[in-house]
């Protein structure tokens, strides 16, 4: 197998995003180091930092910005490494290949979001954030939606509100709170460049944090 970093993996010290494949669920992480098939990966700090995101076995989709656009490969999760310090490694199962998809990187934004379905209004706030969905948190009210519900949803961005249509794509209970992994349902292109603005703040506002 070649190894070109950029081109047939991302190269070390670079961010990539590390998808669930099949599902809603990303998460933007450094690389670490690439070597002989297996990439070291730490997630980005303060994602899904109470959540078993993903484990030994799990198929992810690793993505990158490439010279010629944006690429992909498929990988296996390897192991993962908890403490202070959280670090997946991923097994490549395939050849890179350009992606016409853009990765949706993903920031910790907290801001207020309303959901509503079957008459229910759920309140909460944002976990995380991307141009593709949202993960939340709310309070439980009623019966939980199960994965395929559609959502109104509403997010209170501070430049205004974000009004979408949304599916559940993930739900966990815990006692009376509801998180949950949303996608967005033919979002606008003007409100998902809105939402990517938002997103690149908050990673900017992360590293500053983090170099201080």
């Amino acid at each position: 197998m070649s190894s070109v970093p950029g081109v047939d993996h991302p190269a070390e010290q670079t961010e990539a995003e590390v998808r669930l494949a099949g599902s809603n669920v990303a998460v933007s992480a450094r690389v670490e180091v690439v070597h002989e098939g297996v990439i070291s990966v730490r997630p980005s700090a303060g994602e899904y930092v109470a959540d078993t995101v993903v484990q030994p076995g799990d198929p992810v989709e690793v993505f990158w910005k490439g010279d010629d656009g944006y690429r992909a490969l498929p990988a296996d999760v390897l192991d993962v490494q908890q403490g202070a310090v959280v670090r997946w490694r991923l097994t490549v199962t395939g050849p890179a290949e350009h992606s016409q998809r853009r990765a949706a990187v993903r920031g910790q934004v907290t801001v207020p979001v309303q959901a509503t379905y079957g008459g229910v209004d759920l309140e909460g706030k944002t976990l995380d954030v991307s141009e593709a969905g949202i993960r939340a948190q709310f309070e439980g009210f009623g019966l939980a939606p199960e994965a395929g519900t559609t959502l109104a949803l509403t997010i209170a961005f501070e430049d205004g509100p974000l009004r979408t249509r949304a599916e559940v794509i993930r739900l966990q209970t815990r006692a009376t709170r509801w998180i949950m992994s949303i996608r967005f349902v033919d979002i606008p292109e003007r409100e998902q460049d809105r939402v990517r603005r938002r997103v690149f703040q908050a990673l900017r506002e992360e590293r500053a944090r983090l170099a201080d």
